[in-house]
């Protein structure tokens, strides 16, 4: 089934867009690996396993120290490129299950010129 994860690191999908592919990636997997502890669910596990084994830019495997708050991702358009931040909302504390598993993640424009772009709604 289609979902955002698969879309991002697909070979088909817009992995191929995908500038810095390689820190995107890491961010992906780290984001999933913490869900996957939090709720030890089979399906997230073999998603995991489904996504580690797509083809993937060589390069450091871990990400740029972002602090863990604001993550790049830059997007090769028609239009140009996208540069953007993506940050990551988590609701609950560890006690509370439900709520622990509750994330939106926002994207930011990290430019002008991604603003501009993003504004102009062509």
């Amino acid at each position: 089934p289609l979902n955002v994860l698969r879309l991002s690191l697909h070979p088909s999908g817009l992995a191929p867009r995908i500038l810095n592919l390689a820190e995107w990636r890491h961010h992906i997997l780290d984001r999933l690996r913490r869900q996957i502890a939090v709720t030890q669910d089979s399906g997230l596990v073999a998603l995991l396993a489904e996504l580690t084994a797509y083809p993937h830019p060589g390069g450091p495997a871990g990400a740029a120290d972002h602090a863990g708050l604001l993550i790049p991702l830059r997007l090769a358009t028609e239009r140009g490129e996208l540069s953007l931040i993506s940050t990551t909302t988590v609701f609950g504390t560890p006690r509370d299950v439900l709520l622990s598993e509750i994330a939106i993640e926002s994207f930011f424009p990290a430019d002008e010129a991604t603003g501009r772009l993003l504004r102009s709604g062509t």
